[in-house]
């Protein structure tokens, strides 16, 4: 899952009292509040995208590939640090919580995560993510929706679901994953600039994180269009999923670390608290994503195919 991939890169910093943004490039912002997409720009060349067909998703929501399971009630928290905008090394925490939600998706029915960022200890960005596995057993990246805050409050929204806004679904985890094969889109974007690519780049790694020590790891090495020559390295343990990130190259934004610190099995009550707090930020997407958001169909509870 993109625990990390280019969250630093999508990261803004919005000026309120100015109504304009401190970095990057400029969004339609109304005063404290910005819209969720950025102006007209140069088009991008999409990338050879691969073809999302509904009919080939029979149990689209159960997503069990041994690479990437996505088992409802579950929370993985991971630690380590991250390179600010301004050049400066800090604590970061992400927490992928795995609800009992499903959005339909351009037909397809896909399982939602709830996940959340911190930065030295304050929350940078809450997200909810797609995910959708095909009959084959890939996994396919179907969007997401996340929101940015600064000093607790709300700065910016960049969406992306695929059949809007240009937007096409990518593959985040391939079902027989080998070295030596082509890398792959993971979505595109192009409003956002989502541009992510993954690759098999070994097998057969030995990893210890704090969570514990995995054999047989899979790492995938993570591209994207704005950092070509650097890349995020996602080790993978089967049944597990991500466990650790690392990268290489001399890009500033990808130089994230982190490690699966905590897998947690979530108490009736306590996925029913997940669940809610998703529902609030998917409302809180249809109020700051008028033109992305706002077009797709409420999540929905328990029902998983």
């Amino acid at each position: 899952m993109p625990i990390a991939s280019d969250r630093t890169a999508r990261r803004l910093t919005l000026n309120v009292l100015s109504c304009a943004l401190a970095i990057g490039a400029p969004l339609l912002v109304a005063c404290g509040r910005a819209a969720d997409r950025a102006p007209e720009r140069a088009p991008q060349d999409p990338p050879q995208l691969p073809s999302l067909d509904a009919s080939h998703f029979a149990h689209s929501s159960t997503v069990d590939n041994p690479w990437m399971p996505l088992t409802p009630g579950t929370r993985l928290v991971y630690e380590g640090t991250t390179v600010e905008d301004d050049g400066k090394t800090v604590p970061h925490r992400i927490v992928v919580n795995v609800t009992d939600l499903t959005k339909v998706i351009a037909g397809v029915r896909a399982a939602v995560t709830w996940d959340l960022d911190y930065n030295d200890g304050e929350l940078v960005e809450a997200e909810l993510a797609f995910y959708a596995q095909d009959s084959a057993g890939t996994v396919w990246y179907l969007g997401e929706y996340p929101e940015e805050y600064e000093d607790g409050k709300f700065v910016a929204a960049r969406p992306w679901i695929h059949g809007l806004d240009s937007a096409s679904a990518g593959i985040m985890m391939q079902r027989d994953p080998r070295t030596g094969t082509p890398s792959y889109a993971e979505g595109w974007g192009p409003a956002v600039e989502w541009t992510d690519r993954g690759q098999v780049d070994q097998m057969g790694q030995r990893t210890c994180v704090a969570a514990g020590c995995y054999d047989s790891v899979l790492v995938i090495a993570e591209t994207s269009a704005g950092e070509p020559d650097a890349q995020q390295l996602k080790y993978y343990a089967r049944g597990t999923g991500n466990v650790r990130v690392g990268w290489r190259g001399g890009g500033e934004k990808t130089q994230e670390v982190l490690e699966l610190v905590r897998i947690e099995r979530l108490a009736a009550a306590a996925l029913a608290a997940v669940r809610a707090e998703a529902l609030k930020l998917e409302q809180s997407g249809y109020r700051h994503s008028p033109t992305v958001y706002a077009h797709t169909p409420p999540a929905e509870g328990v029902t998983r195919q």
